[in-house]
């Protein structure tokens, strides 16, 4: 088998290593031929793609996330089908495990790899040299004779014993100078993955059916080792964190701030707030001595009643969100929030009522600490089978797209960046009400991931956002979408970190 590993472009990972393709190739290294493709870096993707099909590659593995990446996944994959029908293709990632139906139904792909790969990936190919049935591996999704079949997922397995992942292979393909962006965090920050999954169950996560409440992180050690290469093989002095959970471990964090204390660094990963608000004051101060500057959390609602319905977990409240923001104040970490307005209502004044009170609280963390860093998204369903909320969607006459290639369609692709859903109990003035309050909102405090902004934009822009942020008038706030369009105000839950 020789096997091309595509990455498709995403606007939000222009300059990040492909950690999900490189940890597949991680699993097959030495064992089968393969290459990687980063449709981030081609100028013309399917050039190279087709280069390698034409040489006897035949298997075309893909990682898929929902949004931009689909733009190059579906209609590439497509093609190889058409063009080399027998050529096997291998879909992974987010999307393709909660959307599988129409994944697996479009005729073009194979096999769906539901989770990590890297036991199954090699074990999918090594039946699939041997021309044997594939029904006894785990994590995979496939169908024969018109039936779907999902296999059971399997344990995550120990992080420590995975395979090294080959940077220096990926070196040669494409220089690692290609993926150490500058960011506010550094002017060569990496991006990095250090655990799998997690141990919560919040009914409105992609997660969530993929890890059931599973997490598995590298060890401190493995993790420094790792990041401590990146530091004095290319460079690096900055790492984004993407792990969907990394702070699970509070001895992990601080064993690992220990160890990259000396290496002068500064880090920015995703947990949550009531996980990290158990953390000793000496943790998190030796978190920010070991350059930890902002955490990413899920501050999800105002609302306690909709934080029991999310199934959130743990004990996360509104009361201690705020309490949480003043703390971080004190240790000068950023705590960036996002918050997701817009959740189902038997009535539309309901959704209305609830999206109002949301904007008041975030404005109160704003007073509690200036600093918090705000993200907003409008919200969009995940296919959670089972769980209350997604019930409720589905009773509203939400559906998600049954054919593939209509994810496509521009509605849905706003719909994957979490900015403007095609759900029904949605009007468009609540639409714009959110919109025009993140305008304001991004003007009043624009974010400190921005660093091309000068204090003379950040000074025009707060001042021009003043009354309108006072007095709560969002409509139609023009003047501040034409500055922020002139300045290129970048948004870093849709465009990243990473500066061009």
């Amino acid at each position: 088998m020789k096997i091309i590993l595509f990455n498709p472009r995403s606007a939000r990972a222009k300059h990040r290593i492909p950690n999900s393709i490189l940890q597949v190739g991680a699993s097959i290294h030495g064992k089968y031929e393969y290459v990687l493709v980063d449709g981030n870096i081609e100028i013309d993707p399917w050039a190279k793609i087709e280069s390698y099909l034409k040489m006897g590659f035949n298997v075309f593995g893909c990682t898929v996330m929902p949004g931009p990446q689909l733009k190059q996944a579906i209609p590439y994959s497509k093609k190889v089908k058409e063009l080399y029908p027998n050529v096997v293709n291998i879909w992974g990632g987010y999307f393709a495990a909660n959307q599988y139906k129409s994944v697996i139904n479009s005729g073009f792909v194979d096999f769906i790899i539901n989770g990590p790969g890297d036991n199954n990936f090699p074990q999918l190919l090594k039946a699939l040299e041997l021309r044997t049935p594939a029904h006894e591996i785990q994590n995979l999704i496939f169908k024969e004779d018109d039936r779907i079949i999902k296999t059971p997922l399997a344990q995550l397995g120990d992080q420590n014993k995975l395979p090294q992942l080959p940077y220096e292979y990926l070196n040669q393909l494409y220089p690692l100078s290609h993926y150490l962006g500058k960011t506010f965090l550094g002017k060569y920050t990496a991006a990095y993955h250090s655990s799998m999954g997690c141990p919560f169950t919040c009914s409105f996560c992609a997660v969530v059916p993929i890890y059931n409440a599973r997490w598995k992180g590298k060890s401190a050690q493995l993790v420094y080792k790792d990041i401590k290469y990146l530091i004095d093989k290319h460079g690096a002095d900055a790492v984004e964190f993407h792990d969907n959970n990394f702070f699970v471990s509070e001895k992990r964090t601080v064993e690992f701030s220990k160890l990259i204390q000396s290496e002068n660094i500064t880090w920015w990963g995703e947990g949550r707030i009531d996980t990290v608000d158990k953390y000793s004051d000496e943790s998190l101060a030796i978190m920010r001595e070991a350059g930890c500057k902002m955490i990413f959390f899920g501050a999800e609602t105002s609302n306690d009643e909709l934080l029991k319905k999310m199934d959130k977990g743990g004990t996360q409240t509104t009361a201690q969100m705020k309490a949480f923001a003043a703390r971080m104040k004190k240790f000068d970490i950023i705590p960036e929030y996002s918050f997701v307005l817009g959740f189902p209502a038997e009535r539309p004044e309901k959704v209305m009522l609830q999206i109002d009170q949301d904007i008041a609280y975030i404005k109160e963390i704003k007073s509690i600490n200036p600093n918090t860093e705000i993200i907003i998204y409008v919200y969009s369903p995940v296919a959670t089978e089972g769980s209350e909320m997604y019930e409720a969607v589905k009773k509203s006459g939400f559906h998600f797209p049954e054919k593939l290639e209509d994810w496509l369609a521009p509605a849905w692709q706003n719909f994957d960046l979490r900015k403007n859903p095609l759900t029904p109990w949605l009007t468009s003035e609540m639409v714009d009400k959110i919109l025009g309050f993140e305008t304001v909102l991004n003007a009043r405090y624009p974010t400190i991931s921005d660093f091309r902004l000068t204090p003379l934009k950040r000074k025009i822009l707060r001042t021009l956002s003043n009354v309108r942020y006072k007095t709560n008038f969002f409509s139609l706030p023009y003047e501040l979408k034409a500055l922020q369009r002139l300045w290129k105000y970048r948004q870093p839950e849709i465009e990243g970190f990473v500066m061009e």
